[in-house]
C-alpha cells in the first residue's frame, strides 16, 4: 500500500497494489503525504557512447561541425580502457535511480565498429530487464554512403536484436538525400521496423530533408513508426514554413525529438503541438565524446526544454512534462503505461506537490517503484 499519495491530476489515495500491479484506489489515510509521478521516459540516449565511471575524458572536438565531432569520438573510442558494457550499465544505473524506467538508446554502427556495440547494449538490456524497457535504434553515426557496408550492417543489427533503424544527416553527411532515404527506408519496409533519423542539417535545406522524410513515411506505409531527432531546421526558418511542414508532420505521424539544445535552433515545441505533432525529449549524449554535459534527470531535462522554448505558465510546464512521460510511451508504444487500476505498480515519489512544480524544480527523488518493488532511494539504486 502507498498511503496518501498525490497523483498528477491532483487526486489523492491509498494505492492498494498486488502483484506488481495497482489493484484498487482506496480513501487516502492519515500519513506522511507523498507525491508519485509515472515513471518517467528517455526517448532518446546514447548508452554505448557514456564515458560514465572512466577518469575525466577532455572533449576532442576542433570544430563545431557533426563532421568534427564523428571524427573526435573515433579517437576517444580507440584509446578506450573500459568496455561499453561496463559504462552504459553505469549509466543506465543512474538514469533509473532518477526514475526513468523505460528508454529508447541508439546504438553506433558502422563499417569499423561493425556489431560490437549493439552487442555490448544487447547485453546491457538483457542485464537490467526486469528494472528497464531498452529500445535500441542501429545508428549509422558515420553516414551510409560515407561508411561503405553500414547499410548491410544495419540489416544485420535488426536481424541481430534492434528494434528500429535510424539514419544521419542524409544531406549533410552523406550528401545523398535519396540514397539514404532509399537505404534505411528499405531496410524499414523489408523488416517491419520503425526509423528514428538524427536530423541536424538547419535552414531551407533542412527542413527539405525534414519534408522528404515525411513523404517517405506515407508511401511506405509507416505512420506512427518514424521519428526526426533533433529536426534543427524547425526552428531556424520562418513560422510559415514550419506551420506547413507541422501539417505534414502531422498527417504523416512523424515524431519530433528536442532534447532542449544548448546552441542550436529548437524545434517550436508549441507550434508543433498546436498543429498535431507529437514532440517528445531525450537525453541525448551523456558524459561523453560529444558532450561534457547530462546525467540521465528526464525532470530535468523537461525543465530545460522549457527553459529553452521559454515556458512559464503551468500549461506549457504541462507539455513539457508530457514530453519526458505520455508522450514518449505513445512513440515508444508502451501499451502498458500510467497510474491506472490494473496498470503497472511503477511510480516516482518526488519533494514536490504538483507536477509543473517538479518540472521546475527537479526535486529530489525519495523512492522510484518497479512492479510493486522499490528499487532506488534517494538517486541511488537498492540491492536486489
Amino acid at each position: 500500500m502507498i498511503r496518501n499519495a498525490t497523483l498528477p491530476d491532483g487526486r489523492r489515495h491509498d494505492i492498494e497494489i498486488g502483484d506488481g500491479r495497482i489493484a484498487a484506489f482506496l480513501p487516502p489515510t492519515p500519513a506522511e503525504p507523498v507525491f508519485v509521478l509515472p515513471p518517467l521516459i528517455d526517448g532518446h540516449i546514447h548508452l554505448d557512447k557514456t564515458l560514465l565511471g572512466l577518469p575525466w575524458v577532455p572533449n576532442q572536438a576542433t570544430g563545431p561541425n557533426v563532421s568534427d565531432r564523428i571524427e573526435a569520438e573515433r579517437k576517444v573510442r580507440a584509446s578506450r580502457t573500459v568496455s561499453e558494457t561496463e559504462t552504459g550499465a553505469n549509466l543506465v544505473r543512474q538514469v533509473v535511480a532518477s526514475g526513468t524506467l523505460h528508454m529508447r538508446s541508439h546504438v553506433d554502427i558502422d563499417n569499423q565498429l561493425g556489431l560490437k556495440n549493439l552487442h555490448a547494449v544487447l547485453e546491457v538490456r538483457e542485464k537490467f530487464r526486469d528494472l528497464v524497457t531498452i529500445e535500441i535504434v542501429a545508428f549509422p553515426q558515420s553516414g551510409i554512403a560515407r561508411s561503405p557496408g553500414t547499410a548491410k550492417l544495419l540489416d544485420e543489427a535488426i536481424a541481430a536484436g534492434a528494434d528500429l533503424v535510424g539514419g544521419l544527416d542524409p544531406v549533410g553527411i552523406d550528401g545523398d538525400l535519396d540514397g539514404h532515404l532509399d537505404a534505411i527506408f528499405g531496410i524499414a519496409s523489408r523488416r517491419g521496423v520503425g526509423i528514428d533519423i538524427h536530423l541536424h542539417d538547419s535552414g531551407e535545406g533542412g527542413l527539405a530533408e525534414v519534408m522528404a522524410i515525411a513523404e517517405r513515411t506515407r508511401a511506405n506505409g509507416l505512420k506512427g513508426k518514424v521519428a526526426i531527432s533533433h529536426a534543427f531546421a524547425l526552428g531556424s526558418v520562418s513560422p510559415e514554413l514550419t506551420k506547413r511542414a507541422a501539417d505534414l508532420l502531422a498527417e504523416t505521424g512523424v515524431a519530433i525529438m528536442s532534447h532542449g539544445p544548448g546552441a542550436a535552433a529548437m524545434p517550436p515545441v508549441k507550434l508543433l503541438k498546436e498543429h498535431g505533432v507529437e514532440v517528445f525529449s531525450g537525453s541525448d549524449n551523456i558524459r561523453d565524446a560529444w558532450s561534457p554535459f547530462g546525467n540521465g534527470d528526464m525532470l530535468e531535462r523537461a525543465m530545460l526544454v522549457g527553459y529553452r522554448a521559454n515556458f512559464r505558465h503551468d500549461d506549457e510546464l504541462g507539455l513539457a512534462y508530457e514530453m519526458v512521460t505520455a508522450a514518449p510511451a505513445r512513440v515508444l508504444g508502451l501499451k502498458d503505461y500510467g497510474i491506472r487500476i490494473g496498470g503497472p505498480a511503477d511510480f516516482v515519489a518526488v519533494e514536490a506537490g504538483t507536477l509543473v512544480e517538479a518540472v521546475a524544480a527537479r526535486p529530489r527523488r525519495k523512492w522510484v517503484m518497479k512492479a510493486g518493488r522499490v528499487v532506488a532511494r534517494d538517486g541511488v539504486l537498492t540491492p536486489p
